[in-house]
């Protein structure tokens, strides 16, 4: 076996501490600037439209500014349907979802501190960040697409469900609060509905050869 070239395994560190750091900054935007809204609609009333249009504004921004780095997955339930769909490694898995969750949980207390008995506001569940990895989709146009899923679904979903397609977004304001009622729906639905919708366009995307 070849030995280990110190200066490979270096750099190798240093890239997977900089997708690390983008997800757990972008996280901690996306939460804070996405429940903070959530927050100041129980004030001002900015309406569930507002709500929406800001978590995927924000989606889009962090979409752009943090894809080249980490992937801008800013969500268990992205990371783990990559994985399971081959388009993520293993040994990075549990370290992103770490990550992700600690983001949310730091973005939760920040607003926490920033508004003074919010705890029941924060556990009130509208959209979280999503992305695509697709070699297919991202393109120049990939952030905003994404970012209108998310506005979407929040439109529709935000009065059904609270549309929390993102568990570190839940599990964040949870361990926050310490307040842990039935988080487990929005934990386990947002993962089985990645899996199943990343899973499903794996098997039905058309071949590159077909668009030549």
């Amino acid at each position: 076996m070849a030995p280990r070239d110190p200066l490979a395994a270096l750099e190798a560190g240093k890239r997977v501490a900089e997708d690390l750091a983008g997800e757990l900054v972008g996280t901690y935007i996306l939460i804070l600037i996405g429940v903070g809204s959530i927050l100041v609609d129980q004030r001002v009333k900015i309406t569930l439209l507002g709500v929406a249009l800001v978590w995927g504004t924000a989606v889009t921004v962090l979409f752009y500014t943090l894809g080249h780095i980490s992937g801008c997955h800013l969500n268990p339930a992205v990371t783990i349907a990559f994985f399971a769909i081959g388009q993520f490694p293993w040994k990075l898995v549990v370290p992103y979802v770490v990550v992700q969750v600690l983001g949310a949980t730091i973005a939760s207390l920040t607003l926490r501190l920033l508004f003074i008995g919010v705890d029941a506001d924060l556990m009130q569940s509208h959209p979280a960040g999503t992305t695509t990895t697709d070699a297919m989709a991202v393109k120049e146009l990939a952030g905003v697409a994404v970012g209108a899923a998310v506005f979407f679904n929040g439109l529709i979903a935000g009065t059904i469900s609270g549309a929390s397609m993102n568990p570190a977004r839940s599990l964040g304001p949870a361990i926050a609060t310490m307040n842990f009622e039935e988080i487990w729906i929005y934990i386990v639905s947002p993962v089985i509905g990645a899996v199943a919708g990343s899973t499903l366009y794996h098997f039905l995307r058309l071949p590159n050869s077909m668009f030549n």
